[in-house]
C-alpha cells in the first residue's frame, strides 16, 4: 500500500468509523451542511486539528454561451466556488489548530494546507486549445473563480502558516471526464499524492497539474 494512503487508515481508526469513508457534507453548496460537517469532523479528530483540507466537489455543465442557462451558471458557481470558499472559512479554526499543534517552520500538508481541485479549463491560456472541443462556459468561469479564490486565500492565510494551492487532476476517465479521457483515476490520484505531499511554502498560491507542473492562470 502507498504509505501515504495509510493516513486514511489512521483517520478511520482515530474517528472510530467502521466504513472506509463517511459522507459528512452532502451538499457542498449548502452552508448548513458544511457547518454540520465542521462540527462532526472537529468532534471526531484527535487533538491537533486538521492538517489537510481538499475541496473536490464540482459540477460540469457542458454548454457554450448560447446554450447555457442561468440555472447552469448558478449551479456551477455555487458548487464549484461558493462551496469551497465556505468550506475553507468554516474549517479554518481546525486548520489553525493544526498549525499551533505542529510547531514546525514552513508550510506543508503535514502542518496545515488547503488544496482546491481546479481544472485546466479554468486557465485563460487553455481557451484556444480546448474551447471547440468542450465549451463548458459555466464550468470554465467557476474554475477561473476558484483559482482566484486560491490566490486570495493563499495571500490571506499565509500569515497563519496555512498553505493554499490549486491542483489540476488531469483529464481523467470518470463519469465527468468520460471514457475518452487521457488517464485513469489511479494515475491521477497517485500523481496528485506525489504533488500534495511535496508542497511547501514556495508552492502556496500556485496552480499545478497532477505531475507538479505549473499551469498559467
Amino acid at each position: 500500500m502507498d504509505p501515504r494512503l495509510r493516513l486514511c487508515g489512521r483517520w478511520q481508526k482515530s474517528t472510530r468509523t467502521s466504513s472506509p469513508s463517511s459522507v459528512w457534507v452532502r451538499d457542498a453548496s449548502d452552508l448548513r451542511s458544511i457547518r454540520r460537517a465542521t462540527q462532526r469532523v472537529g468532534a471526531a479528530l484527535p487533538p491537533g486539528g486538521l492538517n489537510l483540507l481538499i475541496n473536490n466537489a464540482a459540477v460540469l455543465p457542458r454548454g457554450g454561451l448560447q446554450t447555457t442557462s442561468p440555472e447552469d451558471m448558478q449551479s456551477a458557481l455555487h458548487t464549484n466556488v461558493l462551496g469551497p470558499a465556505n468550506i475553507i472559512k468554516e474549517f479554518l479554526p481546525l486548520l489553525r489548530a493544526a498549525v499551533r499543534a505542529g510547531g514546525r517552520a514552513g508550510m506543508s500538508c503535514r502542518q496545515a494546507a488547503v488544496v482546491n481541485i481546479s481544472a485546466f479549463l479554468g486557465s485563460f491560456p487553455s481557451i484556444e486549445e480546448t474551447y471547440d472541443f468542450l465549451p463548458a462556459i459555466s464550468y470554465r468561469m467557476s474554475k477561473a473563480a476558484l483559482n482566484m479564490l486560491t490566490l486570495c486565500a493563499s495571500t490571506e492565510l499565509k500569515r497563519d502558516g496555512i498553505l493554499v494551492a490549486a491542483l489540476h487532476p488531469g483529464w481523467v476517465r470518470t463519469d465527468m471526464g468520460t471514457q475518452e479521457a487521457d488517464i485513469d483515476a489511479r494515475e491521477s490520484v497517485e500523481g496528485m499524492l506525489d504533488v500534495v505531499f511535496s508542497l511547501n511554502e514556495k508552492d502556496t498560491g500556485t496552480f499545478l497539474n497532477y505531475k507538479g507542473k505549473v499551469i498559467g492562470w
